[in-house]
């Protein structure tokens, strides 16, 4: 089936990425893991082909959607946990060596061995809940307003209950504007 070329005939179905397409993760699956497979996916789109900024979450037998694990999740994760009880203000002057070049506390293999530790937390502990999903048949401008309305910039797309795909903020402007082109 062809897609329509029309903005008023265009759902969500004629721009997502298929679900086969998109990198998809378990809530077991460790952060290294979930890295390795966000590397692997590249999306293809009408000009160019993209990385992910983020994966689905799936229980371990792939049918019940848990949530999205962003990139800035995964770093979230990966932040030493030494660092993570810390305010904010401390953390930030460990990385500005201006501050004190005697900084005793801040030692790169220290990090560096924290982070590889972190790698292995499970995807459970960091991904986030599903703001919103959206149906293959629903317009793209209500993706559009979802999108808007749940601050967010990645949306499941279900047909008959299931995960069929996601559609983004990036293919959802591409659209508009060819739309805007016209």
């Amino acid at each position: 089936m062809d897609k329509p070329d029309n903005i008023k005939d265009k759902r969500v179905k004629d721009i997502m990425v298929p679900l086969e397409e998109y990198p998809c993760v378990t809530d077991a699956h460790t952060l290294r893991q979930a890295i390795q497979e966000m590397g692997k996916a590249q999306i293809l789109s009408k000009k160019h082909a993209s990385l992910a900024r983020a994966a689905l979450v799936f229980d371990k037998s792939f049918r019940k959607l848990m949530g999205v694990l962003r990139r800035r999740d995964i770093m979230r994760g990966l932040e030493p946990r030494f660092l993570d009880s810390r305010p904010l203000e401390y953390t930030r002057k460990l990385f500005d060596i201006e501050t004190d070049p005697n900084l005793s506390e801040l030692s790169h293999d220290k990090i560096i061995q924290h982070v590889r530790e972190q790698a292995e937390r499970l995807v459970g502990e960091v991904m986030m809940p599903i703001k919103a999903t959206i149906d293959s048949d629903d317009h793209i401008i209500k993706a559009m307003y979802e999108m808007v309305y749940q601050n967010t910039s990645l949306l499941p797309v279900l047909k008959d209950d299931n995960v069929v795909g996601v559609i983004r903020s990036v293919d959802l402007l591409n659209e508009i504007v060819l739309f805007l082109e016209q």
